[in-house]
């Protein structure tokens, strides 16, 4: 590996570029836009260097940078990336420049004074340079091998992503949602500080742990992710079950919050709904799999019994949302909340994958997280891109669009078909993952999830025969397709789900082998087939389960 600081470099580049941005004069910041997105392309191509450099077959960890940051504590700057962290590092990169984009005229924040949207103020160079701010600080967590800088980028990318959920919003109706949009943000932020608080108890709680041991140099504690792992897994930090279990928990309800899991799902629809669409799409396929990252590479390494134990609520809890999620979304007459409940019934699955603990269950997990980002960008970039022009997000109120904007409702329905996950789109290979590696040992979790995609079905295609079909509504005849600019957005995401739903396996390349050492390191093995084979002509019988 080379020693040049590739990861310090991907993560501290869109921090130059916020920095650049905010430095700009008045009279320039009518370029912020493409400095920004210069920076995120430049961010892109460190990205595809890592990738293409990384060796799958590998050390577990490569591109380790390793520097003293608190001594006294045994903190560290230490980042490094495995085929888990390496798919989301290249999801993020590609995503950011495809919502600077997306988001091109969404830097308008309307006039606290007036009461209208008359006379929005711009902040393109805010706007631009807290997207970079909240780009920086998901590289760093999903890089981090040191469980407290992990902890301190967790918690600090709720600021940026706070003020792009209250302080910018979509350009209609401006008293009312102005307030909406302050309510969501507070939300938002205090649910995720909440998580946060529990998880810091638990970090300290972790720490004590391994001072007591003397894992860490001289003889203290130590925040180093591997040693903390090794450690855990050889039985060194010596801690009671029950303090094991506390400290999973601790961890698991930060996670659960961001990710999110239902029962603490309730702040990503009002957030969705109050941001701009752009930066709903980097709250929830960037920041949320932060959430789900975090369940795989902390709670499942870090606490591989206690993991086991809590699998079972765990597994409860994500079917639950799987089929909240679906019914919920069937329910909607907004179009961008629909969406918005889509996710998490699709964070189900993930939680559903991660905690089946089996190889299948996780690698689909890992795959799911990829796709989800790319196909819940598609279809709410869609979705916000019509809804601009028609000024309103009610179901009721299109009808015919295909009509009149044909590029824009097929388009709309391939990201539509992703998300139901039909044969052939990338969703559908995630999820066919995560059921058949669920089911090989929460059958009836299994069940009860596969029967709830005939939900997904139900809303996504009712959505588009009240939106796209039928006559054209008063109100829609001067709906205009989509733009240049809006094709270079969703252009690739299409590309991406019908390549991934074809041929996954350069991404699974990545995963499988990280997914593997996970469950070598906790002790995990996929179940062994419980249904007897027919015996082979003069072969000797053998037992049902029994290995050679």
């Amino acid at each position: 590996m080379s020693d040049f600081p590739w990861l310090t470099t991907l993560w501290v580049l869109p921090v130059i570029g916020a920095a650049a941005t905010l430095a700009m004069p008045a009279a320039q910041r009518a370029l912020a836009r493409w400095v920004a997105l210069g920076f995120s392309i430049a961010v892109l191509v460190v990205g595809i260097v890592v990738a293409v450099r990384f060796e799958p077959g590998g050390e577990q960890f490569q591109f380790v940078e390793a520097h003293e940051w608190i001594p006294a504590f045994g903190a560290g700057y230490t980042v490094g990336v495995d085929g888990i962290a390496m798919v989301l590092v290249l999801l993020t990169a590609a995503l950011v420049p495809l919502l600077i984009l997306a988001g091109w005229h969404d830097d308008r924040e309307f006039d606290a004074g007036s009461g209208s949207d008359s006379a929005p103020t711009r902040h393109t160079h805010i706007y631009v340079a807290l997207t970079l701010l909240v780009e920086a600080m998901v590289l760093i967590s999903f890089v981090s091998l040191d469980i407290l800088l992990f902890y301190v980028f967790f918690e600090a990318m709720l600021i940026p992503m706070y003020f792009l959920i209250g302080g910018f919003g979509p350009r209609t109706g401006a008293a009312a949602l102005r307030r909406q949009r302050s309510r969501a943000a507070v939300k938002f932020l205090l649910y995720n500080l909440f998580g946060g608080l529990i998880m810091l108890a638990a970090v300290i709680g972790l720490y004590a742990l391994t001072a007591r041991e003397s894992l860490g140099a001289g003889g203290g504690g130590t925040f180093d992710l591997r040693d903390v792992i090794a450690a855990a897994n050889s039985g060194q930090l010596g801690a009671a079950p029950a303090v094991l279990n506390a400290l999973f928990l601790g961890f698991m309800f930060a996670f659960a919050v961001k990710a999110p899991l239902w029962p603490l799902h309730t702040w990503l629809p009002d957030a969705a709904v109050a941001a701009t669409p752009s930066s709903a799409v980097l709250m929830m396929a960037v920041v949320d799999k932060v959430g789900t990252f975090g369940m795989l590479r902390y709670c499942v390494l870090l606490f591989p019994d206690a993991a086991s134990t809590y699998a079972p609520l765990v597994i409860v809890l994500a079917v639950i949302g799987i089929v909240y999620g679906a019914l919920l979304a069937i329910g909607q007459t907004d179009v961008m909340r629909l969406i918005a409940y889509t996710s998490i019934s699709h964070f189900g699955f993930i939680i559903l994958g991660i905690f089946a603990m089996t190889s299948q269950g996780q690698s689909g997990a890992t795959l799911y997280m990829v796709n989800h980002g790319i196909s819940t960008a598609a279809l709410f970039l869609i979705a916000g891109f019509l809804v601009s022009r028609r000024g309103t997000r009610v179901i009721a109120e299109y009808g015919g669009v295909q009509k009149v904007a044909p590029v824009l409702a097929g388009t709309f329905f391939i990201a539509g078909l992703a998300t139901l996950s039909l044969p052939g789109l990338a969703p559908f290979v995630s999820e066919f993952l995560v059921l058949i590696g669920t089911f090989t040992r929460y059958r009836a979790a299994a069940v009860v999830a596969a029967v709830a995609l005939v939900l997904a079905a139900l809303y996504v295609l009712w959505l588009y025969q009240r939106m796209m079909t039928g006559p054209v509504k008063k109100g829609n005849e001067h709906l205009y397709d989509l733009v240049p600019r809006e094709m270079v957005v969703v252009a690739p995401l299409i590309a991406a789900l019908i390549f991934l739903g074809v041929y996954p396996k350069p991404v699974l390349d990545f995963i499988n082998p990280a997914v593997s050492q996970t469950l070598t390191t906790i002790g995990k093995h996929d179940p062994v087939p419980s249904v007897p084979t027919a015996p082979v002509a003069g072969a000797p019988k053998k037992q049902v389960g029994e290995h050679r």
